[in-house]
């Protein structure tokens, strides 16, 4: 079922999700990055994502997470974005928990609709898969994740689910490192769909990433007619030496290859600057026929960002 049909679903009058005003303020946002251990790369990477940012006119929030360098870099962090299909990530791993709760294998149904939604971006499965959940369990696991900055979209709209960089950095954690809310099979389940997303929509965050890296990856794009464009990241990157990841949520853009250069001219030079030494990387993605074509349909909506 497309998102276009739980229109009946959303009232009239219904709140729109507490967010972070856009516009100047996002705009005029400084980067911040941290390390005890590296500070030379972490001032690099605070100039060069800066600089990446210059001249376009993406509005564009950053998290990077290198915990084995001890690197952190965050850009408006806790400004909130329409999460297109990024939130299938967090579909995933609310459906990967509830099993576990449950103390049982994932039924054949739901192996078939975690890869559709993962590896083609499908919105039927992700539609079938947040009904199933609803908004108590979906939360439920959002408060296990510690991800209090995530409001879920009203009624069946999980595209309009309001995300922040700083969230979707502890969601790949979540996938990343051992913790108490995910099983180590459940995040190696996860991350091996992630990394088996189809070639047309491994765009974004991959770009510029060593060649020696496995790439877990998930995407959302979508147009409304405030601020245009949403293209989003988020992207895991692991390798003998450790992991780290990416998040780059991005609006104000014009077209969907002008937000995914946007993002990808802010990937790459994180991805050099944690990995000077390297000389083969992803190179940038190559426009494909299906970019322009939205990943989901939403109507306009009232009360809504």
């Amino acid at each position: 079922m497309l998102l276009g049909s739980f229109i009946a679903l959303l009232a009239p009058g219904a709140p729109a999700a507490s967010a972070t005003p856009v516009g100047a303020s996002l705009a005029a946002a400084t980067v911040a990055c941290t390390s005890t251990a590296h500070p030379v790369v972490a001032a690099a990477l605070t100039r060069d994502i800066q600089a990446a940012r210059r001249g376009r006119s993406s509005t564009v929030a950053v998290w990077v997470d290198d915990p084995g360098a001890g690197i952190t870099c965050s850009l408006s962090g806790s400004a909130h974005f329409d999460s297109a299909s990024i939130v299938k990530v967090t579909i995933l791993g609310a459906v990967l928990r509830k099993a576990l709760d449950q103390d049982r294998y994932l039924t054949g149904n739901e192996v078939t609709l975690l890869r559709a939604m993962i590896t083609k971006s499908d919105n039927n499965a992700a539609s079938t898969l947040w009904a199933r959940l609803g908004h108590s369990y979906l939360q439920h696991f959002l408060n296990l994740a510690g991800m209090r900055q995530t409001v879920l979209g009203p009624g069946g709209y999980w595209g309009l689910t309001q995300v922040t960089a700083h969230d979707e950095m502890l969601l790949l954690r979540l996938l990343l490192k051992s913790n108490t809310v995910l099983s180590n099979n459940s995040r190696a389940y996860a991350l091996g769909l992630m990394a088996q997303v189809i070639s047309s929509q491994r765009w974004g965050v991959p770009a510029g990433a060593p060649r020696t890296v496995t790439v877990h990856v998930k995407n959302g794009w979508l147009p409304r007619a405030t601020h245009g464009w949403r293209i989003n990241s988020i992207g895991g990157f692991t390798w003998s030496k450790g992991w780290y990841s990416i998040v780059v949520l991005s609006m104000d853009n014009p077209t969907m290859s002008y937000g995914i250069t946007t993002v990808e001219t802010v990937a790459r030079v994180i991805h050099r600057d944690l990995n000077p030494t390297v000389k083969s990387v992803v190179p940038p993605s190559t426009p494909s026929p299906s970019w322009g074509t939205p990943d989901e349909l939403i109507p306009a909506l009232p009360a809504t960002p």
